[in-house]
């Protein structure tokens, strides 16, 4: 039948093999079904007569009819009930269209034939966990797809699976552990993702206040990526819970040499610092060695906050000049700048700066988009909800987009599955 199908494929899209990425929702109701049946039973059934419900529903799925499709795919499996390709189709037509509970059936109806080869069995129980995973029944999706990655330890799709639900139920050393093998496998380098994956544990540790393991799995990210922004954030906060301000600093300040485009996520970290810190020096030399070397809106906007702590209301001011220089539509450096200049009692400027702040109100926060899919999520997230590729999403050039403006303070990344983690 499967030889039948690709046939009749081959002349709905004149040939051409684009047919699965074209329409991604067909790919997805026949996937998994070129081993349905062995090359014998395909010489087989060569010459048997065509299924003319079948190729009518095939007909449907390319329209995208879902309703019409199961309906043709009914009237197959009656005339010919033991054609299990027919059945697997219809039970990922239902789970796409959240029938689970029909899908489900399907699936074990499937497994509990007699005579099945083991492969297929294996791959119903495969479909079971994602039937699972589609209603929402996280744990029994888990359960079925690691009985999955025991009898057939080389499926690559099965393991990203598992690794997606460990995710969301935020177990993320278990995580670790499945990219790990999912790396092997693949013969790539991705110590990028692993390096998230510790960061996330390190998170829960540092929730739970263990200080040890939450330095430990910081450390042990960095090692798999040193380039891993997300780790150096929080080995900082770490250290700053402890009071020991000055690693803290030098954590923080190695994000300059790593991933400069990330430095605002220091600034409110560094401004936290000097209302702690009694000695600000560490903290100006730092700020002024970032707007050196790559001038930034936001970058002397920290510096202002700086010199305001230090009592240098005129250093202040210069340096919220240079920040409105780079972004004028920066309205929180304007609203700020209207605050210094209340302090040097210079009233009339600051009323006409907040006067000036009024334009630039309803222009929205910093801008960001994932590089891969396109996705422009609101904050900035280190795994892209939508591809589910780690660190795709970057800032979106304020210069060229005219996007700005961070209201007060930018969040800090998080993990789709997580929430923030500040």
């Amino acid at each position: 039948m499967f030889d039948k199908v690709q046939d009749w494929l081959a002349v709905l899209t004149e040939g051409k093999a684009v047919f699965f990425a074209g329409t991604a929702f067909v790919g997805g109701v026949f996937a998994g079904m070129g081993f349905w049946r062995s090359r014998k039973d395909r010489r087989q059934r060569k010459n048997e007569k065509e299924d003319p419900a079948f190729f009518k529903g095939i007909q449907y799925i390319l329209s995208n009819d879902q309703d019409h499709a199961i309906e043709e795919f009914t009237k197959s499996v009656k005339v010919n009930s033991d054609t299990i390709e027919t059945y697997v189709a219809l039970g990922n037509l239902y789970r796409s269209k959240g029938d689970i509970d029909r899908a489900i059936r399907i699936r074990q109806s499937i497994m509990l034939r007699p005579n099945v080869d083991e492969r297929i069995r294996v791959r119903a129980l495969y479909d079971l966990g994602l039937d699972y995973r589609k209603g929402g029944f996280l744990n029994r999706a888990l359960k079925v797809l690691l009985d999955v990655a025991h009898k057939d330890p080389g499926n690559l799709e099965n393991l990203q699976e598992i690794e997606k639900i460990y995710e969301e139920l935020r177990e993320w050393e278990k995580a670790y552990n499945i990219r790990q093998r999912i790396a092997k496998l693949m013969r790539e380098d991705q110590g990028h993702i692993l390096a998230h994956h510790l960061v996330e544990a390190g998170k829960v540790y540092q929730e739970q206040g263990d200080f040890n393991r939450a330095k430990s799995a910081y450390n042990k990210a960095l090692g798999s990526d040193k380039a891993c922004v997300d780790a150096y954030l929080h080995l900082g906060d770490l250290y700053f819970e402890r009071e020991e301000y000055k690693k803290a600093i030098a954590i923080w300040e190695r994000i300059f040499d790593v991933a400069p485009d990330f430095l605002f996520l220091c600034y409110n970290r560094l401004e936290r610092a000097c209302s702690r810190m009694e000695n600000l020096k560490p903290i100006g030399e730092f700020l002024k060695a970032c707007v050196e070397k790559r001038p930034d809106a936001f970058g002397h906007m920290a510096l202002a906050r700086y010199f305001q702590a230090e009592k240098d209301g005129a250093a202040a001011l210069a340096e919220i000049e240079k920040a409105l220089e780079l972004n004028p539509s920066l309205w929180e450096a304007r609203r700020f700048k209207g605050r210094l200049l209340l302090d040097e009692g210079r009233t009339e400027d600051a009323l006409a700066e907040y006067g000036r702040l009024l334009e630039f109100l309803t222009i929205p926060y910093l801008s960001f988009q994932c590089e891969r899919c396109g996705f422009e999520p609101k904050e900035l997230l280190w795994q892209c909800p939508q591809c589910r590729h780690w660190d795709s999403i970057k800032p979106v050039d304020t210069q060229r987009r005219r996007t700005v403006a961070i209201q007060n303070e930018v969040r800090d990344p998080v993990a789709v599955n997580g929430g923030p983690h500040s």
